[in-house]
């Protein structure tokens, strides 16, 4: 399944998820990030000089994790591979910026830039254990 339910299309709505990436090490690193959900794509924005776009530049494998905070027995998890794109001129900092009502700009050093890193899900798990 690689499309997103109906029954968990609620949940990218949410405020933050779990980005994990492979490291350098082979073990898995876990971010918080914040993300759009667009068209059914999830996308995110980071800074390069985060460790999080080095693991994906060097392994595109990536697991987003959305938990639902009112009920944390149902989540849905994205597996698949990122594909990253420059955001040189900030377009979709400034997208992802608006849902959170800040200017991502404040959060990088000078002279950095970002990317868009879209989720290209080859696995995609809505999972609601409250459900007997």
């Amino acid at each position: 399944m690689t499309s997103i339910p109906k029954s968990h299309q609620d949940l990218l709505q949410e405020s933050t998820a779990v980005m994990a990436t492979i490291g350098p090490d082979g073990r898995p690193q876990l971010s918080a990030v914040w993300f759009l959900a667009q068209d059914n794509t999830v996308r995110v924005s980071l800074n390069t000089t985060r460790q999080k776009v080095k693991n994906l530049r060097a392994n595109k494998a990536v697991n987003l994790f959305i938990l639902d905070l009112a009920n944390p027995q149902r989540y849905l998890e994205l597996r698949g591979d990122a594909q990253l794109d420059d955001d040189a001129d900030y377009s979709f900092a400034r997208e992802i910026g608006a849902k959170y009502g800040a200017d991502v700009r404040a959060y990088d050093p000078p002279g950095s830039s970002r990317v868009v890193v879209t989720i290209i899900p080859t696995r995609i798990n809505a999972v609601d254990l409250s459900v007997g």
